[in-house]
């Protein structure tokens, strides 16, 4: 008689959305140490800014003398707890299964180049220059819109305040992002009324997002047939 016996599963390391959680938190922390003047200097000299490379010679110049880095420097710099807090919660609420589906190289990719990509189109959208953006938020769009792509019939858990009540509630993940994703486009358009937030960046990274998920969903299975045995 002959039993089939599963391959064991290997162990898998989770390590790069920690390593994002400590990186943003501890790059807060370091800059609210420094003086107010220096966290201003620090702020302007590696947040990405509005008005810049707005032409292809601004571009080829931002490559050579690595002013381009800016817009992946500007991911890890925050302008306030409520900011940093608001990521790192979606940075685990989408970061934790992106990273398990797709491993942790991807994911550090889609991060740091979808945020990049997300800042880009900001700095290119925003029409009052010199205006600063700095934030996780479009890489943390860039992974809601991976994990739509990649967990289209997942659901997710929603609190709704009932009164005198808090009452848990699963909803389907494509409802809640989709909703999410409706807003950050109407808020595109008079986000100025809703404070200095760079909807546009957000918009971006999370289309970004959606067709890295889309392209490399076949990848992604395959590595995760290979890692589980399914």
């Amino acid at each position: 008689m002959f039993i089939p016996i599963p391959p064991r599963e290997r162990p898998i390391r989770r390590w790069a959305t920690p390593v994002l959680f400590l990186l943003l938190w501890g790059c807060f922390v370091a800059a609210s140490l420094l003086p107010p003047g220096e966290q201003r200097r620090l702020l302007l000299e590696w947040g990405a800014l509005s008005g810049d490379l707005r032409s292809l010679p601004e571009l080829l110049a931002s490559l050579r003398d690595g002013h381009l880095a800016r817009l992946v420097a500007a991911l890890f710099l925050h302008a306030d707890w409520a900011h940093l807090v608001g990521n790192l919660l979606f940075l685990l609420i989408f970061g934790a299964p992106a990273e398990r589906a797709m491993g942790p190289w991807r994911f550090l990719a889609l991060f740091l180049l979808g945020g990049a990509a997300a800042n880009l189109a900001a700095v290119l959208a925003i029409g009052t220059p010199d205006r600063l953006i700095i934030g996780a938020s479009g890489a943390v769009s860039a992974l809601i819109g991976a994990y739509l792509a990649l967990f289209p019939t997942a659901r997710l858990g929603l609190v709704l305040p009932l009164g005198l009540f808090l009452q848990f509630v699963r909803m389907p993940a494509a409802v809640l992002i989709g909703v999410w994703a409706g807003l950050q486009l109407v808020y595109t358009f008079v986000g100025p009324a809703f404070g200095a937030v760079a909807w546009s960046a957000h918009l971006a990274g999370f289309a970004v997002g959606g067709a890295f998920g889309l392209v490399s969903r076949a990848a992604i299975h395959r590595r995760m047939k290979r890692v589980h045995g399914f």
